[in-house]
C-alpha cells in the first residue's frame, strides 16, 4: 500500500486561493469520485512523463476554456493543479491498483441489484440451451438433481440454494421441449432424462405457474399425462398474446418472420425491473423461452435482421457525423476474460489520421461477464453515459476523433435485459445483432468490423452489414471471439474449426453504399493474417485475466512506445483493419502499419486518449 505524502499545514493565504479553485465535477456514482478522481489526476502525471519521454512540448492541460467549439460547454478543471492529489512523484498502473484492490475484477462490475441465478439449475442450462449439435443431454444422476431442485424451489422448500428464476425455468423447459420435438436423434432426451422426467412431471405439473407448463408441453402431448394446459394457455393481457403465439412456432422448431419478431419484441421490451429483482408487463419465462428457443433453433437471415434493427428509432432520428470516415468496432458486449483487449487503444491511434472510431457496448454482460471498454473508461475517469448526440460532437472534435457509447444510453430496451440474459446462460441472438449497430452515422464513408467466434456466424454478421448500408465490413475471428489479432504463431493443435486471425469482408469500390452497389463494384475477400509475414515477431497475447487495471497498464503503457506484444497488437489491428477495409492512404499495408507506428511514437495516440479522458466529461 502506498503511504500518504506529508505536507506542512496551509498558511491562511493559501486556504483562501485553495477556496477559489473548483475541483472538477465528475459524473460517477458519489461511491466511485475520488479513486475516480486520483486516477484522472495521476493519468494527467503519466501524460507528462510521456511528454518527456518523447521530447515533445505537449502543452499542460488547459484550467481556463479552451478555444470553443459550438456543441461543446467548457468548464473550469483543477488537472494542472498538483496541489489537489498527495502524489508527489509519478505512479504506475500497478500502485493504483494496490491502492484500491476492490475496484477490479469480475464482482465489482456486476451490479449487486441483479438476483443470482440457481447454479444447479444453471450447470444444466449450459448443456441442453445449445444448438442441435452442440447440446450435451444430461446424465441420470444430473436430470434428477435438477428437477428435484426445480421443485422444491416451485414450493418454496429450497434452503441453502438460489431460487430458481422464472428465466431459468422458461430458458431450461423451452430446451428440452425443443430437443424432444427437432433436435436429431443424438441430442434428443438421453434415457437418464427421460427417466427423471416421467417421475417429477406428474408433480411439477401440479406445481408450476401455467406459462412453464405451457413452454414445456404446449401441446399436452410430450409427458403422456394429457395436460391440457399447454394446449390452452394463451398468456395475461394483450403484450403476451403475440409472445405466445409465435412461442407455438419457437418450441416446435420452426422460425419466425421479420415483422413477427419486430412486433413481439416491440410489444414487451422494454422490462420494467422491480427492487426485487422480477419484471412486470411480461412473463420472463415465455421472453426466455422465445430469446433461447430461436438460438438453438440457428435464427434465419429475415430473424437476425429482424433483432438488428428493431430499435433503431428507440431515441429518435440517428445523429450524422461530420467526418469522412468512420468505423463501427462490434466488440462481443460479455468482454474479454483472458487476453489483452486492444481496441480501445486502436482507437485512439486511428483518430490520429482521421480515422474516426465509434465504440459500442455496456459495463458488465453474461455469459462472460469480462473486461469491457466500458470498465476501462470509467476506470480511467472517462464519462461512459454519453448520449448519441454527445458522442457526434467528439467524434467531430478534431482533438479527439473516437468515441464510445453504452447500450444503456442508446438502446435501453435491449439494455432492459442483462439480468434475465445471465439467467438464460447462453447467448441469445441480440448477442450477434447488437454487434452491428449504427448508434451514429457519417457523412463520409462508413464501416463496421466485428468479432465472432463460432463458425456459420461470418456470413449472417457480413449480411448484418450490408443491411445497415455501409461501404465496408470486416468479421475476425480474434481471441475468445473478440475482434483483436494476434501476433502469436498459429498453435499445430488448432487444424480444427476456423483458425484465429482469420478475415472475412467487402469493399465497396465507390462511395455509394453497400445496399446501392451490386458485386461487380463490391470486393469481397477472406484471408488468415499471419502477423509473421508483415514484420512482427511472434509472441504469446498478454493475459489480463479479468483484470480491467491490467489491461490498462499494458495499453497505456503501449502507447508511451514501449515496444513489446501490447504495442504489437495495437499497431497490427490498426493498420491491417485500415489495410483491408480500403481506408484512404492504408492501400499498401507497411504503410498501413508505419502510420499506427507513428501515432503511437510521437505520442499522439496517447495523448487523444487523455484528452477524451478530459473532453468526455464537459460535453453537454
Amino acid at each position: 500500500m502506498l503511504s500518504p505524502v506529508l505536507r506542512p499545514s496551509p498558511s491562511k493565504q493559501q486556504l483562501q486561493k485553495k477556496k477559489k479553485t473548483q475541483l472538477p465535477k465528475i459524473n460517477h456514482e458519489s461511491s466511485s469520485q475520488s479513486r475516480t478522481f486520483r486516477f484522472h489526476l495521476h493519468i494527467f502525471h503519466f501524460h507528462r512523463q510521456t511528454s518527456k519521454r518523447h521530447s515533445l512540448s505537449y502543452p499542460r492541460i488547459p484550467q481556463a476554456p479552451c478555444k470553443q467549439r459550438p456543441p461543446f460547454q467548457r468548464k473550469k478543471t483543477s488537472l494542472d493543479h498538483q496541489s489537489h492529489i498527495g502524489l508527489g512523484q509519478d505512479r504506475s498502473i500497478r500502485d493504483f491498483r494496490d491502492r484500491y484492490p476492490k475496484s477490479d475484477g469480475f464482482s465489482s462490475y456486476r451490479s449487486s441489484n441483479l438476483p443470482k441465478p440457481n447454479q444447479t439449475v444453471l450447470d444444466a442450462q449450459a448443456r441442453v440451451c445449445t444448438g442441435p449439435t452442440q447440446t450435451r443431454p444430461l446424465g441420470e444422476d444430473q436430470a434428477f438433481k435438477v428437477l428435484d431442485t426445480i421443485y422444491r424451489s416451485v414450493k418454496g422448500e429450497l434452503i441453502d440454494e438460489e431460487q430458481v428464476s422464472k428465466s431459468q425455468l422458461g430458458a431450461f423447459f423451452a430446451a428440452m421441449a425443443i430437443r424432444a420435438n427437432a433436435f436429431p436423434e443424438g441430442t434428443q432426451w438421453s434415457e437418464g432424462e427421460s427417466r427423471a422426467m416421467n417421475q417429477f412431471w406428474p408433480l411439477l405439473v401440479r406445481a408450476l405457474p401455467a406459462d412453464v407448463v405451457f413452454i414445456a408441453d404446449p401441446e399436452g402431448s410430450l409427458m403422456g399425462t394429457g395436460s391440457s394446459i399447454g394446449p390452452q394457455f394463451v398468456g395475461n393481457g394483450t403484450r403476451e398474446m403475440r409472445l405466445v403465439g409465435v412461442l407455438r412456432e419457437v418450441l416446435a422448431g420452426g422460425h419466425l418472420g421479420f415483422e413477427e419478431v419486430q412486433g413481439v419484441l416491440r410489444d414487451v421490451l422494454p422490462l420494467k425491473s422491480m427492487e426485487d429483482g422480477t419484471s412486470t408487463g411480461v412473463s420472463e419465462a415465455l421472453l426466455s423461452a422465445l430469446l433461447i428457443g430461436q438460438r438453438m433453433n440457428r435464427e434465419t437471415d429475415r430473424e437476425l435482421k429482424a433483432y438488428c434493427l428493431a430499435f433503431d428509432d428507440e431515441l429518435g432520428a440517428t445523429p450524422i457525423a461530420d467526418v469522412k470516415s468512420l468505423t463501427h468496432y462490434g466488440e462481443p458486449y460479455d468482454g474479454n476474460t483472458r487476453f489483452f483487449r486492444s481496441t480501445l487503444f486502436v482507437a485512439a491511434v486511428r483518430s490520429c489520421y482521421a480515422e474516426s472510431s465509434l465504440l459500442h457496448g455496456v459495463e458488465w454482460m453474461p455469459p462472460k461477464g469480462g473486461v469491457t471498454d466500458e470498465q476501462m473508461l470509467k476506470f480511467m475517469g472517462a464519462n461512459t453515459s454519453l448520449t448519441p448526440l454527445q458522442a457526434k460532437m467528439l467524434l467531430e472534435d478534431d482533438e479527439i476523433g473516437f468515441a464510445y457509447i453504452s447500450q444503456r444510453e442508446a438502446r435501453p430496451s435491449l439494455y432492459s435485459l442483462v439480468k434475465l440474459r445471465e439467467h438464460i446462460k447462453k447467448r441469445p441472438p441480440l448477442a450477434t445483432t447488437e454487434k452491428v449497430q449504427q448508434f451514429v452515422k457519417a457523412r463520409g464513408k462508413e464501416a463496421i468490423v466485428t468479432g465472432f467466434y463460432h463458425e456459420g456466424y461470418e456470413e449472417p454478421l457480413l449480411m448484418l452489414m450490408k443491411r445497415r448500408g455501409v461501404n465496408s465490413g470486416l468479421v475476425v475471428k480474434g481471441e475468445e471471439g473478440a475482434l483483436s489479432m494476434t501476433t502469436r504463431l498459429r498453435s499445430v493443435n488448432s487444424s480444427k474449426g476456423i483458425p484465429v486471425n482469420y478475415c472475412s469482408g467487402f469493399r465497396s469500390l465507390s462511395m455509394a453504399s453497400a445496399c446501392e452497389v451490386d458485386g461487380v463494384s463490391r470486393e469481397s475477400f477472406s484471408l488468415e493474417v499471419n502477423a509473421r509475414d508483415y514484420g512482427f515477431e511472434p509472441t504469446d497475447t498478454p493475459r489480463t485475466d479479468r483484470s480491467v487495471s491490467k489491461n490498462i497498464e499494458l495499453g497505456l503503457t503501449a502507447l508511451r512506445g514501449n515496444k513489446g506484444p501490447a504495442y504489437d497488437r495495437i499497431v497490427l489491428n490498426a493498420g491491417m483493419v485500415d489495410h483491408l477495409l480500403g481506408c484512404d492512404g492504408a492501400e499498401d499495408i507497411y504503410v498501413a502499419l508505419d502510420r499506427a507506428r507513428e501515432a503511437i511514437d510521437s505520442g499522439k495516440a496517447l495523448k487523444r486518449l487523455l484528452d477524451y479522458i478530459k473532453i468526455s466529461n464537459e460535453v453537454r
